[in-house]
């Protein structure tokens, strides 16, 4: 096929007809489940200040270093594509004085964002989250909550083989000699590293626990655990989790080497993914964790404790999918509209606005003459009736009905043909 002049940028796709259905049973799942939980819909803008994701993502994390989309503005402003939710959400949190609010404070949000990533399967330059943050909260019952809303969404999707993975990293007191022990380990495995880790090795060694480079993984293998480093909160804490998990009945592994690649996360993080017979399959479905330092790194008062995630829309359509999963097919018109003439058409536009009101869906091709194209539409979605008005009947104030199994038809008044379909509807059904 000759290619096109324009054609979506790379890493970005359209959202056809036939995936909307996806979107809408995800979007549709995923409001259900924050207001049964009591998180309120929050949209914040696709721009925002790109200092905002450097001290809040954090500078050295491969989506600040590689992956953002900023630029800036002709009045001077460095601004940026949103790569994530959760640093947009806590500024809406400061900026619209949250704080005051009884707490914690509960937050979702569902829409487009940006990161400047290799296109692979399930991963996009542009894609869709939906995400939960919950502010205000330092006890261990939300972690355990944020993760089981996100696994009962999965599985609500009809998703199986689910494995939850958990870990703690433990707080700004406790990860500091973590890290010591963990970059005595990886400098004798200096060699084994790729370039990006090396220059991790001396300011941000936990990223190279996150590297997916195969020699970074198994030269990984043998590296300290975080969960022997930490303090007694939050030893505490983690084994209170892993209780509450327990008995809600989630299925939980613990992979001491998760670190996920953000900075700001403290303590629980979390990754959701399906198993399949290499491993994980396309990657991460949802992710979180706690963060109970950004409120004041961007700008709060005081540490504030929250927990959070996000869920990757199109990965999680990938696999429903893969799996066959069975969508509501759409409803097809039981009624067809046909016209013949100007006088007609005009006539149409009314009718239809009628059928609206009354919330009768009517199939309709208004921009043919003929009436044999217009009937082999309505013989070819199945409408059981077509309304034929012609110049004659326009004239009249009237139109025909005619059932298109029996043949059989009949003519009534143009103002009581909603009536009249309303009717002959409700004995069809009866």
């Amino acid at each position: 096929m000759e290619k096109l002049k324009f054609q979506s940028p790379t890493g970005m796709h359209d959202i056809l007809p036939e995936d909307q259905k996806y979107f809408q049973k995800i979007s549709k799942t995923c409001e259900e489940f924050a207001d049964f939980y009591g998180f309120q819909p929050i949209t914040t803008p696709i721009l925002e200040e790109s200092g905002l994701f450097e001290k809040g993502t954090g500078e050295l994390t491969d989506i600040i270093q590689k992956e953002i989309y900023s630029f800036k503005t002709k009045g001077g402003d460095s601004l940026a594509l949103r790569p994530e939710g959760t640093p947009p959400v806590v500024r809406a949190y400061l900026e619209h004085g949250m704080q005051s609010l009884p707490q914690p404070v509960r937050l979702s949000y569902f829409g487009p964002f940006f990161r400047h990533d290799r296109p692979q399967a399930g991963r996009y330059r542009q894609f869709h989250h939906f995400g939960m943050e919950a502010i205000g909260e330092g006890s261990a019952l939300i972690d355990a909550q944020i993760v089981q809303i996100f696994y009962n969404i999965l599985t609500s999707l009809k998703l199986k083989k689910l494995v939850v993975e958990v870990n703690s990293i433990g707080d700004g007191q406790c990860r500091s000699s973590y890290k010591r022990a963990l970059n005595k380990y990886l400098r004798l495995k200096t060699s084994s590293l790729c370039p990006d880790c090396k220059k991790r090795l001396k300011d941000n060694p936990l990223r190279i626990l996150d590297c997916k480079n195969e020699k970074c993984k198994e030269a990984a293998l043998e590296a300290p655990q975080t969960v022997d480093y930490l303090c007694e909160n939050c030893h505490s804490h983690f084994k209170r989790f892993l209780e509450f998990l327990d008995e809600i009945g989630i299925p939980y592994t613990l992979n001491p080497r998760l670190v996920r690649g953000l900075d700001y996360y403290t303590k629980t993080v979390f990754e959701i993914y399906e198993e399949s017979e290499e491993g994980k399959s396309q990657g991460t479905l949802a992710a979180g964790g706690r963060y109970d330092n950004l409120v004041k790194l961007l700008g709060g008062k005081k540490d504030t404790p929250a927990c959070g995630g996000a869920m990757g829309v199109e990965r999680i359509i990938n696999m429903m999918k893969a799996q066959g999963a069975e969508m509501p097919q759409p409803v097809l018109p039981k009624i067809f509209l046909a016209q013949l003439g100007e006088l007609s058409k005009r006539k149409s536009l009314k009718l239809l606005d009628d059928f609206r009101k009354a919330k009768i869906k009517v199939a309709e091709s208004l921009g043919r003459d003929s009436l044999k194209p217009q009937l082999k539409i309505a013989n070819k979605i199945q409408a059981r009736y077509s309304l034929i008005l012609g110049q004659k009947e326009a004239l009249a104030g009237e139109i025909i009905i005619r059932d298109m199994d029996s043949r059989v038809q009949k003519i009534v008044k143009l103002d009581k043909a909603v009536e009249e379909m309303k009717e002959m509807l409700k004995k069809q059904q009866s």
